[in-house]
């Protein structure tokens, strides 16, 4: 059964994907590189892969509709729906599907110039993380890899 709230950092820990960058932009342009579809489209998913929108909604309660094209010529269809959106902040997006449901809590927080990015991928169970583990763990950091990339151009 899908989570119907973001679960808090204590309960949560076991099923939870934690990352970290400290990025040379910021929280205005970080957030930036969410808020506009053309941006994210260009850093959006793991090293190789390319992403499509269909939908687009970058608003509570919005819809993402997107495809990721994976190096293998793969397609992989993706439904999301944005929850908290703080300008500058935080980012909250629900991943919609039966298998693999996780909630993705991204915060920005300034450092002088820069800006720390803490994100936080729940999923429903530790066997589900676990699972995912081998993936999902090195694609976070090279999601966040092609971010900074873009954030220096």
């Amino acid at each position: 059964m899908a989570m119907s709230a973001l679960p808090d950092a204590q309960t949560s820990a076991a099923r939870a994907f934690l990352h970290q960058r400290l990025l040379d932009a910021t929280p205005t342009r970080v957030f930036a590189a969410f808020a506009d579809p053309a941006l994210l489209a260009r850093w959006w998913g793991p090293a190789g892969f390319r992403s499509s929108f269909q939908t687009f909604e970058f608003r509570p309660g919005g819809a993402w509709r997107f495809v990721m094209h994976g190096p293998d010529g793969q397609d992989y269809p993706n439904e999301s729906r944005f929850h908290t959106l703080q300008p500058d902040q935080r980012i909250v997006i629900e991943h919609l599907a039966l298998v693999h449901h996780f909630w993705l809590d991204i915060t920005l927080s300034a450092q002088g110039a820069q800006t720390l990015l803490q994100w936080r991928q729940v999923f429903d169970s530790a066997e589900e993380r676990d699972a995912l583990a081998d993936f999902v763990g090195p694609a976070n950091e090279q999601n966040l890899d092609r971010l900074a990339k873009l954030l220096c151009t």
